[in-house]
């Protein structure tokens, strides 16, 4: 593999970015089409589940281009599929357009794939390269395709808790007061990631104190992701604001997992749009680890937890959390509610263990991202 080879793989990636927010439950991919000449002809990235993937986006740029395909290198960031799903495999279009070559950046976790692509295109007598593994560019690709990779390998999504705080870890002042401890950058940013999630995740705490409608907002999005709400004795109220259109006028399913029956109650809820689901668990709550489950059977990749201290810690003493982003701002509020109830523990090892991922600046705060060490 040339040097050319991983700079128009980069490409690859950097095209694959614009799915981020389109295209859940799929995985983010990016396609660059080089002709013999070295010139790019084609770049397309995957569109909305059910829309042309990043291959056939940029055989129709060449095509729209002018440009000839036959014996030309697709540079492609994950495996091209082979199955039939919403689409038809990409293996085909490539095959059908005659190109002379394959790089690809990662292999698909996909059952349905994983090495199937590839062997696909070599049986047509398309030569096919494949990076390693532990290769930078391949690493890329898994982690901005990280809940896809969570889902297929584990059957679960990827979990990101999302939490704002003083720098004394205070997310709440005791009066219930939380708007707002973080400044404007840092909730735009939140909304950024908000909006790459298949479902953003709550709890009932947090609809009966701060009524939110918890969608995307500021950001030019084509999809909303649909809203988990963990209720386990149905007291959301029919009226509140997550039952209100989303920003845009955008569809989102409600999701809301509930540990006692009690008909009338949801048969209100279900009136108002809300899927119930009943996953009782231990004194009376819900079964957070079968509702974790349940949620990557609906092809759900990432899921983004913005709840109270008493879910997150339910969260994480359960081990269901794969990531913090924490935002801190520079203030001290010395009393309230922190980041997670985590109970009383007897030994400093029993704590929840963390791998730094980054720390960045964001406007007047500091956001932490760190991924839990299991």
């Amino acid at each position: 593999m040339s040097d050319a080879d991983l700079i128009h793989l980069q490409a690859a990636l950097d095209a694959s970015r614009l799915s981020l927010t389109l295209s859940n439950p799929n995985p983010c991919v990016g396609c660059v089409l080089v002709a013999p000449d070295g010139r790019v002809i084609g770049t397309g990235h995957t569109q909305q589940a059910g829309g042309p993937h990043a291959e056939v986006m940029a055989l129709r740029d060449a095509a729209a281009r002018g440009e000839p395909v036959q014996g030309a290198t697709a540079h492609v960031t994950l495996e091209p599929c082979s199955h039939f799903g919403r689409t038809p495999p990409c293996c085909n279009a490539l095959i059908e357009a005659r190109v002379a070559r394959v790089v690809v950046a990662c292999g698909d976790p996909n059952p349905l794939v994983a090495g199937r692509g590839l062997d696909r295109l070599r049986e047509a007598g398309i030569a096919v390269d494949l990076l390693p593994g532990d290769h930078p560019l391949a690493r890329a690709v898994r982690e901005l395709n990280t809940g896809f990779f969570a889902r297929m390998e584990r059957g679960r999504p990827w979990v990101r808790m999302k939490l704002a705080a003083s720098l004394d870890g205070i997310t709440a002042l005791d009066n219930g007061q939380s708007q707002w401890i973080t400044g404007p950058a840092a909730r735009a940013d939140g909304h950024a990631w908000r909006a790459r999630a298949c479902a953003v995740l709550t709890g009932i705490g947090t609809v009966a104190e701060d009524n939110p409608r918890l969608d995307v907002r500021g950001l030019p999005v084509s999809r909303q992701p649909d809203l988990v709400v963990v209720d386990s004795h149905l007291r959301t109220p029919p009226d509140a604001r997550l039952f209100e259109p989303a920003h845009g006028g955008l569809p989102r399913r409600i999701h809301l997992f509930h540990a006692v029956r009690d008909a009338s109650a949801e048969a209100t809820l279900a009136a108002r749009g809300a899927h119930l689901q009943c996953l009782p668990g231990d004194g009376g709550k819900v079964d957070l680890p079968t509702m974790i489950d349940a949620l990557g059977r609906l092809d759900f990749n990432e899921l983004h937890v913005e709840a109270g201290y008493k879910l997150n810690g339910s969260l994480l003493r359960a081990g269901l959390v794969d990531e913090l982003l924490v935002y801190l701002a520079p203030r001290l509020l010395g009393q309230g509610a922190g980041l997670a109830h985590l109970g009383e523990l007897e030994r400093l090892a029993d704590g929840v263990a963390l791998r730094w991922i980054d720390v960045t600046p964001i406007g007047d705060d500091l956001r932490l991202r760190a991924e839990v060490d299991r």
